[in-house]
This record gives C-alpha cells, structure tokens and sequence, in this order.
C-alpha cells in the first residue's frame, strides 16, 4: 500500500510540473526510464488480438514501439502515436491518454515499453486503438487513460532517443500503407482553391486539401486549438512529414508542427486537360423501326491519339427547338485512336439487342433518344460547336435530315466534324424523308454497326 501511494502521490507531483509551465516552448522534463522490461508481444500479434468489439487484455504481455508524435503545438490532444520501428515501420498504434504535455515525458524518438495487461483494445476502420473504456448507448468504446495510470503502463527505456525516418511515399500510395506511421510526401501543395486560408478555424478540427502535380489529392487534419492554427497556408510545392491515419479506410494525414512543412519550390504547372479537336464527331444515329429501346448515338475519333472528353457535351434540340432540350457530359471518357463512343438511352435493351454493352448508359429523352426528327450538336469545353447533325431551329420531319425510324451514318470519307450541316456528309434511311434520303425503315440489329466505323 504505501508503495502504491507513493506511485501516485509521485505521478501527481510530476503532474503539477507539467501543468504549472506557460506555454509549450520549453525542454522536455528528465523523467525515470526502465531496463528490466523486454517486449514479448509484436505489433503484427496486438493487430491479431482485435476482435468486431472493444476487448480488455488479461495477460502480461509488453509491446516496444517508438514515439512519433507530439503535442508541443497543441495540434494533438489525448493521444500518443508509437510505431515498430524507427524506419520502414509495418504497423503503427494509436494511445488514448488523458495526459497534457505527453512531448514532455514521451519525446519524439524515445522508445516505448507499454504493459498491456488491463488496458482496452479496440480498432476504428484500420486504426488500432488502445486505452480506457467507456460505455456509450450500450456499446464498449476507446477512450482516454487518466493520467494517474499512465505511469503504470507507459514507461521510456533507457536506451535513449532515436530519430524516427518518415516512410517516404506518394498520395495514392497512402491507400496500402498501414495506419498510425510516420510518413513523408514530396512535391505536394495546398490546392490551388484554399490558398489564402488559415491552417484550422479556430476551435474547430479543420481539414485542408492537399494535392499533388497529377492532381491526386488528400486531407490534412489540423486542430483549431494548434499554435499555428491562424497561419496562412504556404502557397509553394515541396516535402511534407505527417502522421498517416484512417478515417475508416480514407487516409488522412496530421503534422505535429510547422517544421514538418517544408515549402519552398515552385508550385506545379497547371494540368489542362480541355482541349478542342475537329477530329471527334458524330458518325451514326439510330431509331430502330422495330424497337425504339435499341436507339443510340456514336461518336469517332479519327485522330491517331486518344481524346480526353473532359468538359465536352452532347446536345439535343428537340424538333424545331431552339433552346437545349437536354444534354450529354462527355467528362468522364476518353476516345481511343481511331475507335468510337457509344451511347444508349436503355443500356439493358442495348447490350440485349447488340449483344455488348454501350459505352455509356444515359436516361430517355436524351440526346441519345431521338425519334429521328430532332437537331443535334457535338460541343467542346469552350463553347464551340464542333459538330452538327440537323439544323437548329428545323423539325427533322420530311426533311433531308430525317433519320425517323432509321439510321442516319457518316460517310466513311468524312474525318472532321462540320459546325455546319452538310447533307453531302452522310447517308440517311428514313420512313418519310425528303429526295435524296432513302425511304427504307431500319431494323435492329442486323441494319446497325454501333462501335464500328462504316
């Protein structure tokens, strides 16, 4: 008993030092540090203890790891963050304790003996979480050891400080590596959209985007309680060392202070991927006669490189319209070299009539479900109008670009598109068309060739 009191009398003593300092920016207190303890459970073994629910562990079991992060800045509170080893770490854990000050006791670097025995263990989405416990509607959740048994539980080996390397990794790599390590991304920046914000709001956990140089993304978390939540963000590109951690599987990252952010380089050069090319254009259209489920629109690239369609639109103007009825967003895609887009407004009718699925689905009464009398225009992302079937303003019916209950498909010598309609373009099957159409209903499948050049 007296052994125990003095324990706590001991730890609430070195408490009082700890709470009694103003401001952060101070060394790090001397604190007691063990020899006689030695690890006999690894990280990869505490991983295979998890369970769906909280568990408290029973055996005498030690886990060795290394500090990674710090509350120096305030941009952490109530955790302390070990991994395996001080580099190329496999696994990483987070330690839930209600301790201010932790950098004091626990510096970056130090390694770590934690006694198992009795503490909660438990995991949210990837991230392994150990500490206290308490009950919230019933159920068993992780929560923060008092401060008076931490001591019991923590404690520094003596074998001094080592300087944890930060794994080195890029954004979408962060999706296969382990949660709670410590890592580093070079060539990175603040998206372009926040630069001239703070790091945090103030008093709120603020996430903050960052990008890389092919645009790839992910969120920094930072307190609105950290010493520099009122900085401005850097506009420049370089390296930036945080702590990975999981937001159920989303990766996000935390710094533990301005000096993990090292910005000083020019900032990437602008990704453009708008692009206007008379090479794409529309190559056939279909009304079925025997089944208007089996309609379609496709489109040819007839250059000898993929397209990126990314902010091109299709348009339809229905009848003698002369405003959008509806319309297509082509971002999403790329044509191939040479190759076709196909578009249905009933993919499961499609794929049952062709026997292979269109390119893209879209809803009925879309540019791609046309009953043959209506105008259409293929459009860059510029506003320019590359390509035209029809004449805007014009009800198709009787007309020289009627295609009702037929096909209307370009003619194999055509290779750009014509912002103007030229009948001369194109070979049209219709019911009831004008001279020089051919009144001969088309029938699906066997009077269409969708995903093939004519």
């Amino acid at each position: 008993m007296k052994k125990l009191i003095f324990k706590i009398m001991g730890a609430i003593s070195l408490m009082s030092v700890v709470c009694c300092v103003d401001g952060r920016e101070f060394d790090e207190l001397d604190s007691s540090c063990t020899t006689d303890l030695a690890a006999n459970i690894t990280f990869e073994e505490l991983d295979s203890l998890v369970q769906d629910d909280v568990i408290q562990i029973q055996d005498d079991l030690i886990l060795e790891g290394y500090v990674i992060s710090s509350d120096r800045t305030g941009n952490f509170f109530g955790v302390l963050y070990l991994q395996n080893a001080l580099s190329n770490p496999s696994k990483g854990i987070q330690l839930e304790m209600d301790l201010r000050e932790s950098h004091l006791l626990f510096p970056v670097g130090s390694k770590v003996l934690v006694k198992l025995k009795d503490l909660y263990l438990g995991k949210r989405g990837e991230n392994i979480r150990m500490g206290s416990v308490f009950s919230s509607f019933g159920n068993l959740s992780i929560g923060r050891l008092p401060s008076v048994k931490v001591f019991e539980h923590f404690l520094v080996s003596c074998e001094g400080r080592g300087i944890p390397e930060p794994l080195i990794a890029t954004i979408p790599e962060m999706d296969s590596l382990p949660s709670n390590i410590l890592v580093k991304l070079e060539n990175v920046e603040f998206a372009e959209e926040i630069l001239g914000e703070t790091y945090a709001v103030a008093q709120e956990e603020t996430e903050r985007t960052l990008v890389d140089c092919e645009e790839n993304g992910i969120k920094l978390v930072n307190s609105g309680y950290a010493d520099f939540q009122a900085e401005a963000l850097p506009e420049p590109n370089g390296k930036l060392t945080a702590i990975l951690t999981k937001d159920g599987k989303t990766p996000q990252l935390i710094i533990r202070s301005l000096k993990d952010v090292d910005f000083v380089n020019e900032r990437c050069p602008e990704i453009i991927t708008e692009f206007t090319s008379n090479k794409i254009f529309i190559s056939e259209l279909a009304d079925p006669d025997n089944n208007a489920g089996a309609r379609f629109v496709e489109l040819y690239n007839s250059s000898s490189e993929p397209l990126d369609l990314n902010l091109w639109t299709l348009r339809r103007y229905t009848n003698d319209n002369t405003e959008v009825s509806s319309t297509i967003d082509l971002s999403d895609f790329i044509i191939g070299a040479k190759s076709t887009l196909v578009i249905s407004p009933n993919a499961a009718e499609f794929e049952l009539v062709y026997g292979f699925a269109p390119d893209l689905g879209v809803s009925t009464n879309s540019p791609a479900d046309s009953n043959g009398d209506d105008n259409l225009e293929l459009v860059d992302p510029f506003g320019t109008v590359i390509d035209v079937f029809g004449v805007i303003g014009e009800d198709g019916s009787g007309t020289n670009h009627e295609f009702e209950d037929g096909r209307a498909v370009r003619n194999p010598d055509i290779l750009e598109g014509n912002p103007v309609y030229t009948f001369g373009e194109w070979t049209i099957f219709n019911d009831s068309g004008d001279a020089g159409t051919t009144d001969l209903p088309q029938n699906a499948p066997e009077d269409f060739s969708p995903g093939v050049r004519d």
